[in-house]
């Protein structure tokens, strides 16, 4: 648990490198659906990118909504207090919802028929995302409710999450919940060739992130009424999602 790693002499923040090992190992299992279905993998590149991009953007304007008050706008002049803004703080459902909107925007101004890339290729935003779980844990952040019971653990000083108690594990938690979702969203999609993996991650994560949110203990997250800005938007995914997948069944029994 490090806010850096030491690699061959270099400090690099564990966040950030464990995100970066999500994206490489999630485009090399791109490359058998890619074969399978026979997509272009120049058109993956395209939409991959704008879908990091919209991520990034996504999640760090969230993280500024939900914390405005807590932010010293009088400071974002100053390069350094500017860079530790940019550097820290981001909300995954923020980023979820952008990546996806440059997602769209790609293929529209690409001309890329980006339906066969997200069908098949869900499964890699819960592998990706389980990666950056497994950062926050090495960096502290998003961390846990005191916990003294089974796998408890405690930060060294100088992580991002309090070092004088011990914690619930949440971020691992996700992680391995993540990488299991990830792991049978591609079975299904590969040997079973189930069309609906799309609402599957949208339903269970956002069953999951809800029931989470319970157990973390990080303040800066937003909150209305009795339940946190996640939990709204997990709310709003899984009812969006099943109005969705009832009315597509009954424009088909209808035709």
């Amino acid at each position: 648990m490090a806010l850096y790693l030491n690699i061959l002499g270099f400090h690099i923040p564990s966040y950030g490198f464990m995100i970066t090992l999500g994206v490489i190992t999630a485009n090399l299992f791109a490359l058998y659906p890619l074969r399978k279905y026979k997509l272009n993998f120049d058109d993956m590149l395209i939409l991959e990118a704008y879908t990091l991009l919209g991520a990034f953007l996504g999640a760090k304007l969230l993280y500024l909504f939900i914390s405005y008050r807590d932010i010293d706008w009088s400071r974002m002049l100053e390069p350094q207090y500017f860079n530790y803004i940019m550097q820290s703080g981001f909300v995954f459902y923020g980023g979820l919802i952008g990546g996806l909107l440059l997602f769209l925007l790609a293929g529209k101004i690409h001309h890329i028929d980006w339906k066969p890339f997200i069908i098949h290729l869900i499964y890699l935003i819960p592998w990706i995302h389980g990666f950056g779980r497994i950062g926050c844990f090495l960096a502290g952040c998003c961390y846990g409710i005191p916990y003294d019971g089974p796998f408890a653990v405690q930060f060294p000083v100088g992580s991002l999450a309090p070092s004088d108690t011990t914690l619930f594990p949440v971020q691992l938690a996700e992680a391995i919940c993540l990488l299991i979702l990830a792991i049978v969203l591609a079975i299904l999609d590969l040997k079973k060739s189930y069309p609906h993996t799309i609402a599957i991650y949208f339903i269970v994560y956002g069953i999951l992130r809800f029931l989470l949110e319970y157990v973390r203990y990080d303040a800066v997250r937003g909150h209305l009424f009795a339940l946190s800005t996640s939990q709204w938007l997990s709310i709003g995914f899984v009812v969006g999602t099943i109005c969705y997948l009832i009315r597509t069944s009954v424009s088909r029994k209808k035709a």
